[in-house]
């Protein structure tokens, strides 16, 4: 493995470790280098399912080559919110295996557009309301958007009677 430090008309970018291209099975470390995770990342992603090695006789790990794509989508998928049980979900439905391709990633991240979509929409009520809860303290069933969105019963009620309500219910 040598790294390449200039532009080689290629596409590789600088500073990244190449490897010999004979290479089909990578040592953590070399997986590490070539992916940007770090080594006990890529423990982690083993331990969840994520990517998968096989054990020499020495008991050490290797990776085939498609274990670098496989990386990439998960840290892609990572960066946007995507839930590590709904990224091995997605690799679940994949071959065994098998490098996910160009077009499994646009069918995979239209899956997952309603849920980044709803997260944006409470990202953007969070921004909007921040400043007028720092330090007020009030957490207001009634009128807080941010400790209680969407509450139904603050518009009802409010605070402790709520609470006594529900109590008169059970005993009668």
């Amino acid at each position: 493995m040598s790294t390449d430090r200039r532009e080689d008309g290629v596409g590789r970018l600088r500073g990244v470790p190449q490897i010999h291209e004979k290479i089909h099975e990578l040592t953590v470390g070399q997986l590490a280098a070539r992916s940007g995770a770090a080594v006990s990342a890529l423990h982690f992603y083993e331990s969840k399912g994520l990517i998968s090695s096989r054990r020499t006789a020495g008991n050490q790990r290797r990776y085939s080559r498609d274990a670098l794509r496989r990386v990439a989508f998960v840290r892609a998928a990572q960066r946007v919110g995507i839930p590590l049980a709904t990224i091995r979900e997605a690799l679940a439905e994949l071959p065994e295996e098998r490098t996910p391709t160009h077009e499994d990633w646009a069918r995979l991240s239209e899956a997952w557009r309603s849920e980044l979509d709803e997260r944006i929409k409470q990202l953007n009520r969070l921004r909007d309301h921040l400043t007028d809860c720092i330090g007020c303290g009030c957490l207001s069933l009634d009128t807080c958007v941010l400790s209680n969105p969407d509450d139904v019963f603050g518009e009802r009620l409010t605070g402790s009677r709520l609470l006594v309500e529900q109590r008169r219910d059970r005993q009668a």
